[in-house]
């Protein structure tokens, strides 16, 4: 549960994929393994997908107003302090691709890291935030295939699924259904819509993770190069925005941003040594 709350704050957190989070705790493989034989071992799946969901709500609930403040009022800072998470855990996930990396695994990191980085470049789509209370039979059915590329950012590492909405401009319009369906608007119409995007995201979530969970039997050490791939690219894509906009900071937002920093990493390798003790592992 504390794992899945882990991954649950990561959610909520511009830019950052939970799939990294889940990646350098060590429960990835399990994760997707889980959601991969649902229908097949329903029971086993569930005592693993239960706990660590709880644990997702629950984390993202508690912090979500704490996270939304200091991403508002001190956004470098506590950003940054998840970036110093990601870097912490970058050798966890090396850990799973150990020996001298072969040219496929190096192009296997190369083009993700890339991919992942260029994402944050990339125009956003603009649409009115009204558009998907008048959509046809084809657009529900884009808002669907929306919806299951988006759910990609579920399952790999260092994606970011808002992200990925902001570029085909959905994110605002579907935040803005669901603030409208609470208000009451267009309650059927909206209610469809959620429906239809949701639906799009399950069946993208789950045929991703089928899809990784074959990479990792079969080319297991080219896969955990390409996580560390797109984790890597998602910290350049996460300081992109700031590059566009100068944020003023002073001298002591920089000393805090530095700590902060200091600190996600220290955190990151705590629970990385603690994960290897607890698994009879001499640490190196």
């Amino acid at each position: 549960m504390m794992r899945g709350a882990a991954i649950g704050v990561a959610f909520i957190v511009p830019g950052f994929s939970g799939g990294s989070v889940a990646a350098f705790l060590g429960v990835y493989e399990r994760l997707v393994g889980a959601v991969a034989d649902i229908f097949k071992h329903f029971r086993r799946s569930m005592r693993i997908l239960i706990p660590v969901v709880l644990g997702m709500l629950l984390g993202a609930a508690a912090l979500l107003f704490p996270i939304q403040w200091g991403v508002k009022n001190y956004p470098v800072p506590t950003v940054t302090l998840f970036v110093g998470l990601s870097i912490g855990g970058l050798p966890a996930i090396k850990e799973k691709a150990p020996g001298r990396p072969t040219a496929k695994n190096a192009a296997a990191f190369a083009i993700p890291c890339l991919a992942a980085a260029a994402l944050a470049f990339l125009p956003a789509a603009r649409h009115a935030e009204g558009f998907l209370y008048h959509l046809d039979v084809g657009g529900y059915l884009l808002l669907f295939l929306v919806g299951a590329v988006a759910a990609c950012a579920l399952v790999v590492p260092g994606i970011s699924g808002s992200m990925l909405l902001l570029i085909f401009g959905y994110y605002a319009p579907l935040v803005s259904v669901i603030a409208g369906l609470l208000r009451g608007v267009h309650p059927l119409v909206s209610i469809l819509v959620l429906l239809t995007a949701g639906a799009g995201m399950l069946v993208g979530f789950f045929a991703v993770s089928l899809l990784m969970r074959r990479l990792l039997i079969k080319y297991p050490r080219s896969t955990y190069f390409a996580i560390l791939g797109f984790v890597t690219g998602s910290i350049v894509a996460v300081y992109a925005p700031f590059a566009r906009s100068a944020i003023p900071m002073g001298v002591w937002g920089w000393v805090v941003t530095v700590l902060m920093l200091l600190l996600g990493v220290a955190l990151s390798l705590g629970a990385f040594s603690i994960a290897k003790r607890r698994r009879g592992r001499k640490i190196k």
